[in-house]
């Protein structure tokens, strides 16, 4: 019998195999990594250098390394402990409240309605809204003489220069933002659970709230964990929404950590100690987010 030659190369013999990053499948890559390695990895690459130096505003100004000193000043600072504590107040209540209303809204959505297209449209008309146009449209809502707040309660409250209310009626603003997106995925997530599972625990007997804790929260988990983190994350660095707003006052009572490293970049010139400021805060929240994400996986099994 004649032995049969294997072929040294590729499937057709015609050629060595080319992996996934060989010359033309690299060239057809470079369209969309050149604007991400330019517009994202450079200047994040570039921010977490600049945490490390004492760079400062003004011509002439000489940038030196400075290492850990930053980071030291940090840890002692007042000013920046009781703005991640205003961050974090922020940041968990609006997700928890966004989370509350836009699962109350999906499921109501969700049902067989008249005019539901309609409503689904209108639910994330928010979505829609540049941050600065509905901050200003808040703003119009929350003024103490013709706002529109204060005219239906006849009241002459000054929400946002209020030392005690200016925190919760920004809250308020960022639930109402970022419902949409948050509908939009828990909408989604109840369209795919298996009609089947309601069906089995109605013969059983199953009212509507345990048909609600019992099968369409368990499907929804994943989804739940998902949205929630991405919330999370999009919320605690929140900036234009407040800006607008607030401008993180009264009296630093809405000054996000973000707000304060802007104030510290740019109300005072201290780029070295603004980035630092970025890079412990984006420390702060990947550890908050993978401690969540890592117990609910623990309880998913």
């Amino acid at each position: 019998m004649t032995a049969v030659a294997e072929r040294p190369y590729g499937r057709a013999g015609g050629g060595p195999r080319r992996g996934p990053l060989s010359g033309s499948g690299l060239t057809l890559l470079l369209p969309a990594l050149v604007p991400v390695l330019l517009f994202s990895v450079g200047p994040l690459v570039y921010g977490i250098l600049l945490a490390f130096t004492d760079a400062r505003s003004g011509r002439n100004t000489e940038t030196s390394f400075v290492g850990l000193a930053n980071f030291v000043e940090l840890l002692s600072d007042g000013d920046f402990w009781e703005s991640f504590r205003i961050g974090m107040v922020w940041g968990l209540s609006v997700t928890v409240l966004q989370f509350l209303a836009s699962l109350g809204l999906a499921l109501l959505l969700n049902q067989d309605l008249r005019l539901r297209g309609v409503a689904r449209v209108l639910a994330v008309v928010p979505w829609a809204m540049p941050p600065v146009v509905v901050g200003l449209m808040w703003r119009l809502v929350y003024h103490p003489d013709a706002g529109l707040l204060n005219g239906l309660f006849g009241s002459d409250v000054d929400w946002l220069h209020d030392f005690s209310l200016a925190l919760p009626a920004v809250i308020v603003v960022g639930v109402w933002t970022g419902m949409p997106q948050t509908t939009v995925v828990l909408l989604a997530g109840l369209q795919n659970v298996p009609r089947e599972l309601y069906e089995a625990v109605s013969v059983d007997g199953a009212g509507a709230w345990r048909r609600f804790w019992n099968v369409t929260l368990p499907q929804l988990r994943p989804v739940i964990v998902a949205i929630t983190s991405l919330d999370f994350v999009w919320n605690i660095n929140q900036f234009s929404l407040v800006y607008v707003l607030t401008q993180g006052g009264p009296g630093g009572r809405t000054r996000l950590p973000m707000l304060f490293a802007y104030e510290e970049a740019f109300r005072y010139g201290f780029f070295g100690y603004a980035a630092t400021l970025g890079v412990a805060i984006t420390i702060v929240v990947l550890a908050v987010l993978g401690l969540y994400l890592w117990r609910q996986a623990q309880e998913g099994n």
